[in-house]
């Protein structure tokens, strides 16, 4: 049966204290993490990740590739489901609705409840109640009762329907601001729910505590927890007339650019090498020999694309990049958005990974008189012992 998948990931993260869909995890985000386990799936076909406004401003035209399309959030969870279910293609069976938050979500767990749920038409991942229960009357701090707990299951997601289930019950139900999961909706409308055994591992990140416990989970199916490398690049070369003026991938209105053998590109240069600094990979000018003549003004954003491929086969996960320029002229602040982004975009990090800025010479040395540019970068860099990621 075709399949596919909503991912939401529009609420305010009040007891994180901070909106957590994009906190750093695991050399991911936490919005990120869930994204992939339902894209990398062939069982489905598309996946709508649902965000709140800023951050659908800030990362939508990115995260919106391939079978991923990104919707608004809408004022509630129904709401939201709602928006995602309205972007999916039409002609699907089954729809599985994920936390965005339920980072360590497996596709063994996702492929359960598409069986299920293709078989009966609704189906929820959940785990036994491990806690004694207690029942304690709104507004008072006094047990009124203590239940079997062996009667209860702890519901997560992903909760998967038949999209005529999923319909009914989005449609009868749609005001209802109280609903905490699609399946109780599903409940009312008459049908019945089956539950899937699902993992104590696939809980919902929503404290600090649980991003630490989140962590240590990764490491362990990993083999172990990785470690931090810094690497340095540097990168200088002046400035003449007649080149083009290429820093970060994109060029820049100047009436000189930077010599080199290739488009002079000292931004991606500096933060190459550092890349390769941080795994101990040596530098770009190994691969790419200003000796060759078939490297004569070679886009360095092939050099970029070679410096990655290297970068994960050693185990490397580049995780942050810090970029500082130097330069007299031109002058660069208002190109700083474009820059972030164009650097970004090409390493593959989310933009608040990435740190840009320029200083001036102050008048000093060739830099200073607007002969040169140069460019420091610094690369910090996940990876495991021996490599591997």
């Amino acid at each position: 049966m075709r399949a596919g998948a909503i991912v939401v990931s529009g609420g305010s993260g009040s007891r994180m204290g901070r909106p957590k869909q994009f906190l750093p995890l695991g050399g991911s985000t936490v919005a990120e993490r869930s994204l992939a386990c339902f894209a990398a799936m062939p069982e489905i076909e598309a996946v709508v990740l649902v965000l709140g406004a800023d951050a659908l401003r800030e990362h939508g035209a990115r995260l919106s590739r391939g079978k991923v399309k990104v919707a608004p959030a809408g004022a509630t969870r129904m709401g939201s489901v709602i928006s995602g279910f309205a972007a999916l293609p039409a002609g699907l069976d089954l729809v599985a609705i994920h936390d965005g938050a339920r980072s360590l979500v497996t596709p063994e767990v996702v492929r359960a409840t598409l069986a299920e749920a293709a078989k009966s038409g609704a189906a929820v991942a959940a785990v036994p109640v491990k806690d004694t229960l207690k029942r304690v009357p709104k507004g008072r701090a006094i047990v009124s009762e203590t239940p079997d707990r062996a009667e209860f299951w702890a519901a997560q997601t992903p909760q998967t329907y038949r999209c005529s289930v999923l319909k009914e019950a989005l449609e009868r139900f749609s005001d209802d601001a109280d609903a905490t999961d699609e399946s109780q909706l599903v409940e009312r409308c008459g049908h019945a729910v089956s539950v899937v055994p699902s993992s104590y591992e696939n809980f919902k990140i929503t404290t600090p505590e649980d991003l630490v416990m989140a962590e240590a989970i990764l490491d362990a199916r990993a083999g172990g927890p990785r470690r931090t490398t810094v690497g340095f690049g540097y990168d200088v070369h002046r400035l003449v007339a007649g080149r083009e003026l290429w820093l970060g991938g994109i060029r820049l209105p100047h009436d000189k650019g930077l010599l080199g053998h290739s488009d002079g590109d000292a931004v991606l240069h500096a933060a190459c090498d550092a890349l390769l600094g941080a795994l101990a990979l040596g530098e770009i000018g190994i691969a790419f020999p200003p000796s060759d003549p078939k490297f004569k003004g070679l886009a360095s954003k092939e050099i970029v694309a070679h410096t990655l491929k290297k970068a994960a086969e050693a185990g490397g996960e580049l995780v942050h990049l810090d970029v500082t320029l130097i330069a007299e002229e031109p002058k660069l602040k208002s190109h700083y958005a474009a820059l972030k982004e164009s650097v970004a975009r090409l390493f593959g990090l989310p933009p608040e990974r990435v740190n840009l800025k320029a200083k001036s010479a102050e008048g000093l040395d060739a830099i200073g008189r607007g002969e040169a540019i140069a460019c420091h970068a610094v690369a910090t860099v996940l990876s495991r012992p021996g490599g591997g990621a």
